[in-house]
């Protein structure tokens, strides 16, 4: 018996395929979650070819940690994205790597010894506390410090996430190419973690207030910028829903490319699917969109890799 559907058809690697020639062999190959990862890809690609859309890119910290981060980091560069929606800790990682490496461990390593030793475990990456909070809290006291002293007394996240790119990382980092390219970063979040505690610290003595209502206006006058809108999504949490929450303002998203390795069957934001998001008008009817189920560290740079040999200009954008 034959089906009306196309059939499944092996892999054929040969030495040398490219990341784009194996994603597009998802397509029929058909794993389980190979066909959606080539349909993601395939989403990605078209909006990134769409010039009347805004795209927005959000994703948690965690993964700036890992060598991941360099492939956000050339998102940015290459000014793939619009705007970053993302949590404090990507601050506090792109600070710390910038000046100190992280280096690999494992998950299971004895966590009792890990904290006499004065190292920090964030799954299997290892992080020297000393390059990381004091060296955080010494950066941002001298960036604040400066810029108290020229007269800055109030800043939104998008403008501290400038600053700090501009003024305390690295040419590695995402935020130095975020600022680089004026592409806004958004921490809704911005008091959860090692930066929003020294914000607060500094406060204490000098009267900065963080502008929260300057960024939802950035973020409103961007999300109406044009006639479709389209979102990466990795991960939850804040970053995922702010990120749907002003979709919704406009209709929702017309692309939605989702990862996730949270379950739905507890209610969760991050285990939601997308479809869900279709029910609160956060994601268009009739959208292209694709959850991939699956780990960010080793989808992402896979996806993108395909994405960018499929992409054509200098820039990378069709």
């Amino acid at each position: 018996m034959r089906l009306d559907a196309e059939e499944v058809r092996d892999h054929e690697l040969f030495e040398g395929i490219t990341a784009k020639e194996l994603v597009e062999q998802m397509k029929s190959a058909w794993g389980f979650t190979a066909g959606k990862l080539a349909l993601g890809v395939e989403i990605l690609e078209e909006m990134l070819r769409d010039r009347d859309c805004v795209r927005l890119l959000s994703f948690p910290a965690c993964i700036v940690a890992t060598g991941t981060r360099g492939v956000l980091r050339d998102l940015l560069r290459r000014r793939l994205f619009d705007a970053v929606i993302t949590t404090c800790g990507t601050l506090d990682h792109d600070i710390a790597r910038s000046w100190g490496p992280y280096y690999r461990g494992s998950f299971d390593m004895d966590d009792e010894a890990l904290y006499d030793r004065g190292i920090n475990r964030l799954g299997n990456v290892l992080i020297p506390h000393e390059g990381y909070g004091a060296l955080i809290e010494k950066k941002m006291r001298e960036l604040l410090e400066g810029l108290w002293g020229e007269g800055i007394r109030s800043l939104s996240t998008r403008e501290l996430c400038w600053e700090i790119g501009r003024r305390i990382c690295s040419r590695d980092s995402l935020l130095y190419w975020a600022a680089e390219n004026r592409i806004p970063v958004f921490v809704p979040g911005i008091t959860d973690g090692a930066v929003g505690h020294q914000l607060w610290i500094f406060s204490q003595t000098h009267p900065l207030a963080i502008d929260l209502w300057k960024d939802e206006r950035e973020i409103s006058d961007l999300i109406f910028s044009k006639r479709r809108a389209g979102a990466l999504i990795i991960g939850g949490g804040i970053s995922k829903h702010h990120a749907i929450w002003w979709s919704q303002f406009r209709g929702g998203l017309d692309y939605a490319v989702y990862i996730t390795s949270a379950v739905e069957w507890d209610g969760s934001l991050s285990g939601a699917r997308v479809r869900e998001a279709v029910s609160w008008g956060k994601v268009k009817k009739g959208a292209k969109r694709v959850t991939i189920e699956g780990e960010a560290t080793v989808l992402l740079p896979l996806m993108i890799a395909s994405l960018l040999t499929g992409l054509s200009g200098p820039e990378g954008k069709g």
